[in-house]
């Protein structure tokens, strides 16, 4: 779990690296992982056969989903602060947790009050803090928020199919159907698509998408929701301290302040999803 979470901390940094454009990176994330995608998929015996019509549809569409996600959070990682970006990307827990409360209609408990609450207050912290710094760190941190709305609507399509499907299938079938919209986004943006240096994005490919998302799934069921959002913790923690290594992104009381507010927010939310 942890190993999982390291990886994917590091996903922000190799996509700061790249000298291909930021969606550029993520294009490439999505299409160097797919022949180890479709290796583990065959390994592990995983087939396609049996799935209907509106199993497609959905990995179609967990895949473009998570495409325009990947797209957003990236723009943001080049925008931003390190720290933010971690923290917004994966703001979705919120909002998955209040999507469940509204669906199970019943009066919210004194800690989902307080982890909402806890949410706005930190991410205000911050969004004025990157209001200070300049707009464009402003227009980061919002396309991070973006691209944490956009990750609900991944995990509910996911959350339909994931019984049914194994899961190097669908990051493989995902995978494969997200990776043109990254391309076609890139490419209207006017990114450059092609690197000089391949090795940030070898990089980006293995630690999000194949080890940092192998770890995670192999130990998801081996420790309580809880567990899951204290390590979860450590993404932003190590983001931070690769901004400040790499980039000298340095962080003052108010930005700590909203960081732990924010985090501790996503404790509270990964809980109630037990």
């Amino acid at each position: 779990m942890l190993g999982g979470n390291v990886a994917l901390a590091l996903g922000p940094w190799f996509v700061r690296l790249a000298d291909s454009g930021p969606v550029s990176a993520g294009f490439w994330r999505m299409t160097l992982a797919l022949p180890l995608l479709l290796f583990l998929m065959l390994h592990q015996r995983e087939q396609a056969h049996g799935y209907g019509r509106r199993d497609w549809l959905l990995v179609v569409g967990a895949g473009v989903i998570f495409a325009l996600d990947l797209a957003s959070w990236h723009i943001g990682i080049g925008q931003t602060r390190l720290g933010n970006a971690a923290l917004f990307g994966n703001s979705g827990s919120i909002l998955l947790m209040v999507g469940g409360l509204l669906a199970l209609r019943r009066k919210p408990r004194a800690t989902e009050v307080a982890a909402v609450c806890l949410a706005m207050l930190g991410a205000a912290l911050l969004l004025g803090r990157s209001m200070d710094i300049d707009r464009q760190t402003l227009v980061g941190d919002l396309f991070c928020i973006t691209a944490g709305l956009l990750y609900v609507g991944y995990i509910l399509l996911v959350r339909n199919i994931r019984g049914r499907i194994g899961p190097w299938s669908l990051l493989f079938w995902s995978s494969l159907a997200g990776a043109p919209v990254m391309l076609a986004v890139a490419i209207s943006m006017g990114e450059p698509v092609w690197p000089s240096v391949w090795w940030p994005l070898i990089g980006l490919m293995l630690a999000c998408q194949i080890v940092g998302q192998g770890l995670l799934i192999w130990s998801l069921n081996r420790f309580s929701a809880l567990i899951i959002g204290l390590v979860l913790l450590t993404q932003p923690a190590i983001s931070v301290l690769a901004g400040w290594i790499s980039f000298g992104e340095m962080l003052d009381p108010v930005d700590a302040i909203g960081m732990v507010l924010v985090a501790a927010a996503l404790v509270v939310a990964r809980a109630r999803q037990a």
